[in-house]
């Protein structure tokens, strides 16, 4: 089982921006191949909310200039509100043309990247930036790079912490991590850093990377919490979705008698005193921040708190004492006894469902060859022959 775990959208959906990509399209007259028709279906996407694609693509001949032009003559003045989402969404789609990756476009919409918006990098901790050129700058990146841009695996963070990740995965940030720690251990000088990261801020890049990687389940279980889930993420790991289901529940009042019902879920006496002791040592060190005001604080404090060795000792032993499966079967039943804190919102999603999307058999990238009958005529939106994800 994979685990969506979001938070409930504070926005109302504004419709118009979503609307589908390819309504009203006339069929192109010659053949195109995949590359060319999402790059006109991109232009056509900037003429229905008269917005010009970036030079050169409204100078010089190109798909996006096709679209663009096409689109312009059939909307003319008639066009949608250019949003801040719908900017985004326009930019990440020209960002994977360029590069030839596939984006999901059933559910990578304005109003899903509007979901994945934050104040603060989470792997930094930095506020964003406004000037584009800023290193705090806000991005949309793709955890796992054997897969498109696609729902599930999106996480919002700074373009510093979007260069020094490039390829990495969950191996090769904790190796790094690992390593700046020893360097950092060997005498009083300044913290080491690996291409502009310090070793906390590799462990948290570490973490995020592990909820979307499936791991065996005593490797899952060894993880701290470093980081908590963003928004929407999609987690392969059952015992890292309880971890955080957990760990959520001291962000909202009510939490005490949500964890005895929850403690009263777990399977056996041994089960139930392992967490009682776990969670008697993670709550010192999440009240000794005090109560700060400020949500993302309040999540920093609950992060930091699983940086104790302790704390991970006893979350290690509680949770060796559940396989993966009894995992899942915790978190169903906690979802059905309605535990979920205010604003916390989980789906179970089936393994072959959670990629839907994702277009892994080619690695993320837009398969070659020439667009459908069925695609010419207007009746995917996607920019890859891939499903669509539910949840």
């Amino acid at each position: 089982m994979n685990t969506d775990l979001s938070t409930r959208d504070l926005f109302s959906v504004d419709l118009a921006a979503i609307a589908h990509p390819c309504a009203s399209r006339p069929a192109p007259r010659a053949p195109l191949t995949n590359h060319e028709h999402i790059g006109f279906e991109l232009g056509w996407d900037h003429a229905h909310h008269g917005l010009t694609p970036p030079a050169p693509y409204a100078q010089e001949p190109s798909p996006v200039r096709d679209g663009w032009l096409a689109g312009t003559a059939t909307y003319g003045e008639r066009t949608l509100a250019p949003t801040a989402p719908v900017r985004l969404w326009l930019q990440l789609r020209l960002h994977a043309w360029l590069r030839g990756r596939s984006v999901e476009l059933f559910e990578v919409t304005p109003q899903y990247l509007r979901q994945l918006t934050v104040t603060h990098c989470p792997i930094t901790r930095d506020a964003f930036g406004n000037a584009a050129d800023d290193t705090n700058h806000p991005t949309i990146h793709r955890l796992r790079h054997d897969a498109g841009y696609a729902a599930g695996h999106l996480v919002m963070i700074s373009t510093r912490a979007h260069l020094a990740k490039a390829a990495h995965g969950f191996e090769s940030a904790v190796g790094i991590a690992r390593r700046l720690e020893a360097d950092a251990s060997r005498g009083p000088t300044a913290a080491p850093l690996h291409e502009g990261l310090n070793a906390a801020q590799w462990g948290r890049l570490a973490v995020l990377c592990s909820y979307v990687e499936a791991l065996p389940h005593a490797r899952a279980c060894e993880l701290p919490l470093l980081v908590l889930p963003p928004n929407r993420l999609r987690l392969f790991n059952p015992v890292q979705a309880l971890q955080a289901f957990v760990s959520q529940q001291l962000l909202s009042p009510g939490w005490s008698q949500r964890i005895n019902r929850l403690e009263a879920l777990l399977p056996g006496a041994a089960v139930r005193r392992a967490f009682r002791s776990f969670f008697q040592t993670l709550l010192p060190r999440v009240l000794a921040a005090g109560r700060p005001t400020d949500p993302q604080r309040a999540r920093w404090a609950v992060e930091d708190a699983w940086g104790h060795a302790l704390v991970m000792q006893r979350w290690v032993r509680f949770a060796m004492l559940l396989s993966a499966g009894q995992c899942e079967s915790v978190l169903a039943r906690a979802v059905a006894e309605q535990l979920l804190p205010k604003g916390l919102h989980i789906e179970a999603l089936a393994d072959a469902t959670a990629t839907d999307g994702w277009c892994l058999p080619t690695r993320g990238y837009v398969p070659h060859g020439m667009v459908s009958a069925s695609r010419r005529e207007g009746r995917s939106a996607v920019q890859a022959p891939i499903g669509r994800t539910l949840h």
